[in-house]
């Protein structure tokens, strides 16, 4: 849904600003107009190159644009995202970006935002209510995506069997929740495989490794290992080889570069794209969009799509923590 932003005046100068194409245009401007917003970024965390790497290209991204971006993380604690948030309020921000732990938990703050007029656009997660756009991909979509072409890999429907690990994320977060649902939707299609859920690992290849380490003790016949991330399945390959187990197919949700050129080793098999930089680029310019009075999209999918060994070549490059889009 397009609709109107909220704020709609400006100097000309302070437009060409809000659209800078390059560092030093961007400053020039904001140093004519003496216009700069100021924006607050709450990172849910900072526990896995996911959000590190976001957090980066945010702070990047924000100096080319021009605007004063105040970044925090949460370390998985919403009642520190909570106030988090609520400091940045005082601080006076203009919007609030926002990758919240979950869909319920920041709910207070928000409704803070609200009373103080702050728009909030929220990123690579959404909440129930109170923002203004979100910025996404369809986390469904991406354990779906896997969760088929793994059921291709493993001999087709009707053929393939045997047991699949599946490494989860952090209890109740919406990704989770849809990465989950979306691979199970995949893999039910084929009634001679079953899948075996881990602890919640919250998205850290140290905790996937003890996740994984726990499962082989107790599961046979392991076909594949499934991470709703790749830094997780990452981590449980680690602990396949530390073992000597072979023939199992390894797969993620994310594009990380480490797991892209496993596939490209034949240590790794499948990943779904989800650039973290794209995410938060256009979550900044969206961003920018509604302060500047502007139209903007209510939901931005960022789009995604599977990567193995059939197109790897396509996307193998060591000077990217993630696989761009194509």
């Amino acid at each position: 849904m397009r609709k109107k932003g909220i704020v709609a005046v400006l100097t000309a100068a302070a437009m060409v600003a809000s659209m800078a194409m390059t560092v030093s245009a961007a400053e020039d401007t904001a140093e004519s107009s003496g216009t700069s917003y100021k924006i607050g970024f709450a990172q849910c965390t900072l526990a896995s190159p996911f959000y590190v790497s976001m957090k980066d290209v945010a702070e990047e991204y924000a100096k080319e644009l021009g605007v004063d971006l105040t970044v925090v993380s949460a370390d998985d604690d919403v009642t520190k995202q909570n106030n988090d948030i609520n400091d940045m309020i005082t601080s006076g921000i203009d919007a609030l970006i926002v990758n919240p732990i979950n869909a319920e938990g920041i709910a207070p703050s928000i409704e803070a935002c609200t009373n103080a007029g702050i728009p909030v656009i929220t990123v690579d997660r959404n909440i129930n209510e109170g923002y203004t756009a979100y910025v996404g991909r369809d986390n469904e979509e991406m354990g779906r995506l896997v969760g088929e072409a793994l059921v291709e890999l493993l001999g087709g429907k009707d053929a393939a069997e045997g047991t699949i690990l599946e490494i989860q994320g952090t209890a109740g977060d919406t990704v989770m929740m849809a990465r989950r649902d979306g691979f199970e939707a995949a893999i039910a299609e084929a009634p001679g495989l079953e899948v075996v859920q881990s602890a919640y690992c919250d998205y850290t290849r140290s905790k996937a490794v003890t996740a994984t380490q726990d499962l082989l003790q107790s599961n046979d016949n392991i076909v594949a290992v499934y991470g709703h991330n790749d830094d997780m399945a990452l981590g449980a390959a680690q602990v396949l080889q530390e073992q000597g187990i072979e023939g199992v197919a390894v797969c993620g949700v994310d594009g990380l570069m480490e797991a892209v050129m496993a596939i490209e080793d034949g240590t790794y098999s499948i990943t779904t794209m989800n650039d973290p930089g794209s995410l938060i680029r256009t979550a900044l310019d969206t961003t920018l969009q509604i302060l500047n009075g502007e139209d903007y999209e209510e939901y931005v999918d960022a789009g995604t799509g599977v990567i193995d060994s059939s197109n790897v070549a396509d996307y193998v490059d060591d000077s990217l923590a993630f696989a761009a889009m194509k």
